[in-house]
Order: C-alpha cells, then sequence, then structure tokens
C-alpha cells in the first residue's frame, strides 16, 4: 500500500460482477455492505500480532478497555483460504454477523464501523487487543484469566468523550 501514490481508484459496485483488475477479495466487502446497512466502511488488515494469534485460531479477548470493544467477538473465520468466490464471500459476512470485526486464520482481519475513521481506529485497537493477548498467554496466566466482566465491558464501549477522533489525530499527526 506504501507504493500507492497517485493512482485512479476503482470504484466497484455492492451487488454484480467486480471490475476488471479488482482482487477478487473485494467480494467480502460486497457481501458485508450487503448484508450490513449499518456500515458505511471496511479495513482490510494484516497486523503482525492478529496474525500469529490467528494461526492458532485465536482471537483476542477483552481484557482491557479496547479490546472491550470487540466483546464478545471479534468473530473467527478458521480457514486459511483466500477469499475469492461469492459464496465464501457470503458466508464470511455471514460469520461477521454483527461483531465490528473478523479474524481470519492466517489471513488477517476485516473490521467494519459506520465511518472510515471509526473502523481505522477499531483496526489499530484490535492489534492492540492482540498484543495484550500475546502478552498475556506469554506470561502463562490460564487463557480465560483476567478478561473483562459483562459490566466492565459494556462501560468500555463507548465511543463518547471523542475517543474515535482523539486517537483518528494520532494516528493520522503529521511528524
Amino acid at each position: 500500500m506504501g507504493l500507492i501514490r497517485d493512482q485512479p481508484g476503482v470504484v466497484v459496485p455492492v451487488q454484480g460482477g467486480l471490475p476488471p483488475g479488482v482482487l477478487g477479495e473485494v467480494r467480502v466487502h460486497q457481501a458485508i455492505y450487503e448484508r450490513r446497512g449499518d456500515v458505511a466502511a471496511i479495513c482490510r488488515i494484516m497486523p503482525p500480532l492478529v496474525m500469529a494469534l490467528s494461526t492458532q485460531s485465536l482471537v483476542p479477548r477483552a481484557r482491557h478497555g479496547l479490546g472491550a470493544y470487540f466483546s464478545p467477538g471479534p468473530a473467527l473465520w478458521d480457514d486459511p483460504r483466500l477469499l475469492r468466490d461469492e459464496s465464501t464471500a457470503a458466508a464470511v459476512a455471514a460469520q461477521l454477523g454483527e461483531y465490528n470485526a473478523i479474524v481470519m486464520r492466517a489471513n488477517g482481519a476485516i473490521v467494519v464501523a459506520d465511518g472510515l475513521e471509526k473502523a481505522v481506529v477499531l483496526s489499530w485497537f484490535l492489534e492492540d487487543s492482540a498484543r495484550i493477548e500475546r502478552e498475556v498467554r506469554v506470561m502463562g496466566f490460564p487463557a480465560q484469566s483476567g478478561c473483562l466482566s459483562p459490566d466492565e465491558i459494556v462501560a468500555r464501549q463507548v465511543f463518547a468523550g471523542g475517543v474515535v477522533e482523539r486517537m483518528w489525530a494520532w494516528l493520522t499527526q503529521c511528524t
């Protein structure tokens, strides 16, 4: 992605075939948009720690405030194959359900939100949740140990106070 410069984008319809030159995996985006009217932005990401956990069919748990945003998920797609056909894309969208993220075994993750900034911020939160999950597991604690309670999760799943806006500003600051 860092090699993309002033190249024109390609508009892909939500329904119908893919335009020439568009990767087959874009069908997953179509399937999610078709299924989820609340979704206005999708990030297809391959963060290193999410990827590492996914190779073991693991997803981060709600262990800290940022992880709470994904509870009771993120969902898991436990298949490492590329998502290049409509039936697989539809199955991934169905597995995503109402979650805001789905981790795909050895194939990254998809994060969805009602806006681009929020989807990007949640993508960063997902990788930080994977960092915490890895650290807890490296320390040898039981898998269920240290997870937030349902009440704690609800208390942390808020976007008031400029959570998205402040994180977006931090992520996009020029140095």
